[in-house]
């Protein structure tokens, strides 16, 4: 894996990055669909949806300010979710996207995770592309609480 740039600092999610974790995925998320049942429960309490089930939320920060979001969604059996993965478009070029999926790759596997799976949209091709970067493949897709859903990857940990 290509290193990420060292300019970005991430960090764990605290309350008062509430505002800038919706923002930042609305901004993207409807960029390209609709916002989904889904999202506006994560958005809306990003602490009782995502944080209060044993998952995580990672921020990137450029010279201070938030650029960038990812979650991983806690499932069963050591397995995450890595949901609302979002750069601001200002910061596009500087590597953002593959520090925080190698960050949030490293706190999965720290958590004893066995396997860590996305679900996403064939249209995104630029975060296909991350993804694989990050060493994703694509597996088959079983039904998705995301109407937009067309491919699902996963990578295993352990």
């Amino acid at each position: 894996m290509t290193p990420a740039i060292t300019a970005v600092q991430i960090i764990d999610f605290e309350p008062e990055h509430t505002a800038a974790f919706r923002e930042l995925n609305e901004e993207w998320i409807t960029r390209y669909f609709e916002l989904e049942e889904a999202d506006l429960k994560s958005l809306n309490d990003p602490q009782g949806y995502i944080l209060s089930k044993g998952g995580f939320i990672l921020m990137a920060l450029y010279k201070g300010k938030p650029v960038g979001t990812c979650a991983l969604l806690k499932e069963e059996n050591g397995v995450f979710e890595l949901a609302k993965m979002a750069v601001t478009e200002k910061a596009r070029g500087l590597k953002i996207g593959l520090a925080l999926g190698e960050a949030a790759l490293a706190k999965a596997r720290l958590t004893g995770a066995s396997k860590v799976y996305l679900v996403s949209n064939r249209q995104l091709l630029p975060a296909l592309q991350l993804y694989q970067k990050l060493g994703f493949k694509e597996v088959p897709l079983p039904p998705s609480i995301y109407k937009r859903a067309d491919i699902k990857m996963e990578i295993p940990l352990s």
